[in-house]
């Protein structure tokens, strides 16, 4: 079936992960995407290991798990933007774009004139999105910044991990890079919502992305707790501040999720552990007061849990439509029959190893299919294809390689 972005070209001279987490989405869709790296080294996160990629023989490859988690799809050519003849590839490369992404530090790129401004000159229809830690203006514009630092002075971490006066306690960053991705996630957005435009208006767009400015409106509800109250949310550990029981419970043989979002469910929560008189209880009439006496609840279903194992309660929830699960591993998630049925994991052809284990986008279309043919590239692995698409000469390219442009 067609791609639904297949049309679209795609320049990306991103590093590291929020701004390759863009051009993978853009890939999966069906953009061509060309990843720009430096000559000899690439991107940051092909050294970013181990693990790293398996050759047939055995031996380690230079494809790191982290480079190969954000590259999917994209082909890779190597430029050193530093050198006149590679700020040319990049214009002409730019020429043919409908998107540039990048997520350099504020004012590289317009010293070698491939800013937007720069750009916009010679391409006025493109779209150019710049992801850095705290935009392009403010007093914190000229810093660097990664995911970890973010999350602390976004205020994640200030809601995340236990309560300080138990064991454990403290700020917790998020286990996965979720700034990073979720921010790439808003620059894909960003930049379908101008493509969109652009078919109504004829004009290009520049999109300012900066990774704090995502971490705070990722507040959401605990930045309206604050707004609203003018009370500083805290740490709550698993238990969620507004709605109750919501939290992580032990069973006979481990731990389960246990997530009620009602009333309704609450009630029938009360029926499976055979305590109905719960539903009565002033207490816990509602979600307010057991938010409120969540002090009070939590004690009486602890004690309720322990009786049963987790495939018991599991089953007897899922049959009354409350949620509740277990707290799987990452291979037992990606092992779930529900992931598996979804092909949630493929394997994508490799031109070194054979093949490569993905976790795919999680875009389902009906009428359309995304991208599942095309492995993270090796360096440089498109380098002359591309360059010989543009028109440069066998002896161009040559004389290129010789003077370490590519």
């Amino acid at each position: 079936m067609r791609k639904l972005l297949s049309h679209i070209k795609v320049l990306d001279l991103s590093r590291v992960l929020a701004g390759p987490w863009s051009g993978q989405i853009l890939a999966d869709l069906g953009a061509q995407v060309i990843k720009v790296e430096r000559p000899g080294l690439g991107d940051d996160t092909r050294s970013w290991g181990p693990p790293f990629l398996r050759n047939p023989d055995g031996s380690l490859s230079k494809e790191s798990g982290y480079f190969l988690g954000a590259n999917r799809g994209k082909r890779s050519i190597t430029v050193d933007i530093s050198q006149a003849e590679g700020q040319e590839i990049i214009r002409e490369l730019a020429k043919e774009s409908d998107i540039v992404l990048e997520n350099y530090k504020v004012g590289t790129l317009s010293k070698y004139h491939l800013d937007y401004e720069s750009l916009k000159a010679i391409n006025p229809k493109i779209i150019y999105c710049s992801i850095t830690g705290f935009g392009q203006t403010g007093p914190k514009a000229n810093q660097v910044a990664y995911d970890f630092l973010i999350q602390a002075m976004g205020g994640m971490m200030s809601v995340t991990g236990e309560r300080d006066e138990l064991p454990g306690g403290g700020p917790q960053k998020v286990g996965i890079p979720i700034i990073d991705l979720i921010t790439g996630s808003y620059a894909t957005i960003g930049m379908l919502a101008a493509l969109a435009n652009r078919e109504v208006t004829g004009e290009g767009e520049y999109i300012d992305l900066a990774m704090l400015d995502v971490q705070v409106s990722l507040l959401s509800n605990q930045a309206m707790n604050f707004l609203m109250s003018g009370k500083t949310p805290k740490r709550n550990g698993n238990a969620h501040p507004n709605i109750q029981p919501q939290d992580v419970f032990q069973c006979a043989d481990g731990q389960m999720v246990l997530v009620v979002g009602n009333d309704r469910q609450f009630e029938k929560l009360c029926e499976v552990i055979g305590q109905p008189e719960l539903i009565k209880d002033e207490r816990f009439k509602d979600n307010a007061s057991r938010v409120r006496n969540q002090n009070a609840l939590r004690p009486i279903l602890d004690q309720a849990f322990l009786v049963h194992d987790r495939a018991h309660w599991t089953h007897a929830f899922e049959a009354v439509d409350v949620p509740c699960g277990p707290i799987n591993t990452v291979p037992e998630a990606l092992e779930d029959p529900q992931v598996v049925h979804r092909q949630m994991v493929r394997q994508l052809p490799h031109p070194v190893t054979g093949h490569v284990s993905q976790v795919m986008t999680p875009f389902q279309f009906k009428n359309a299919s995304i991208r599942d043919d095309q492995a993270p590239p090796l360096l440089g692995e498109h380098s002359d294809e591309i360059l010989k698409e543009l028109g440069f000469s066998l002896e161009k390219i040559e004389l290129f390689r010789s003077k370490n442009v590519i």
